[in-house]
């Protein structure tokens, strides 16, 4: 597992949906960068997905609350701009 203090050196916003974009989405709703920073604030090892798809089926919040997320892409076109990518 990655170290508590991997920050990111970069940030672009997506241009166009993708698989990785449409799980960036979904971390970030929950109120994540993305994966990396999920695993280190939840002390997981794994994500819950979608075995179908291999998008995330489930996120824990900080506040301990859960998102569920269906099969199917959730990050409409409109949304995707507003994606960020970070490069570490």
């Amino acid at each position: 597992m990655a170290s508590s203090d991997v920050k990111p050196k970069s940030i672009s916003r997506a241009k166009k949906w993708s698989e990785e974009i449409e799980n960036l989405y979904r971390f970030q709703q929950a109120g994540y960068r993305d994966e990396i920073e999920y695993k280190q604030v939840k002390q997981v090892s794994m994500v819950d997905r979608w075995p179908e798809t291999g998008y995330v089926k489930k996120l824990q919040r900080r506040d301990n609350t859960f998102y569920y997320y269906d099969k199917q892409r959730e990050c409409d076109d409109k949304e995707v701009h507003k994606v960020k990518i970070y490069a570490y």
